[in-house]
């Protein structure tokens, strides 16, 4: 490769998220701004709620432990997606899923699945991953990967760049509603990323006055 090429090559910004969640989605839909406004490119991985939160699961409220069991499903099927057809797909697939969840507010069953499978390109019986615990070991790696390098206290999303060093820079979040767009994307992830970068710093944070906003 030579040097002016590499210059031009987007930065891959690794963004690890869960269907389930809804400012996950809104942090999703930013990324997809960024992508237009700075040279980044997202390569997206799976985490989980279930995952992260199976070990103190009868210390939630039942509507969260509720909400969690039904978590499974959509993961499975990504990360099933992910193996048979590699990582490109869950790009289409991850859209497909948060547009019925949390746009559209369809419920999180198997026919829901199999309309986004189908809207995304791909086999339907992959919506069989939901029910099974097949592809868990894969699925606990994939989550694994993403959180270890932000520590167990926090949730989806995970985003990872390269740092100045070559060493990763990992945060969890932004936070954001609505998705920001245009100039506000870019000088969202501006700042983010200067925060980021600085060692020792952990946390911005305020209350949340209202919840998401989806286009």
């Amino acid at each position: 490769m030579s040097e002016t090429a590499a210059a031009t090559d987007p930065t891959p910004a690794d963004f690890w998220f869960d269907p389930l969640c809804p400012w996950a989605w809104m942090t999703s839909r930013w990324m997809l701004e960024v992508e237009k406004v700075r040279p980044v490119k997202v390569r997206w991985h799976v985490m989980s709620l279930s995952v992260l939160n199976e070990s103190k699961i009868d210390e939630l409220p039942e509507k969260y432990r509720e909400l969690l069991s039904e978590g499974w499903g959509p993961v499975r099927v990504c990360i099933a997606a992910e193996e048979k057809y590699g990582s490109e797909v869950l790009a289409a697939l991850y859209t497909a899923l948060g547009t019925r969840f949390h746009n559209r507010g369809l419920p999180r069953n198997r026919e829901t699945i199999v309309d986004a499978l189908a809207e995304a390109g791909l086999p339907t019986e992959l919506a069989d991953a939901a029910d099974s615990d097949a592809y868990d070991e894969r699925l606990r790696a994939s989550h694994k990967e993403g959180i270890d390098l932000v520590g167990q206290e926090v949730g989806t999303p995970v985003i990872a760049v390269p740092g100045a060093d070559g060493s990763q820079i990992a945060f969890f979040g932004p936070v954001v509603t609505p998705a920001p767009k245009g100039e506000e994307a870019a000088q969202l992830w501006d700042g983010t990323l200067m925060v980021a970068a600085i060692p020792g710093f952990y946390e911005i944070k305020r209350t949340r006055t209202q919840g998401p906003i989806f286009d």
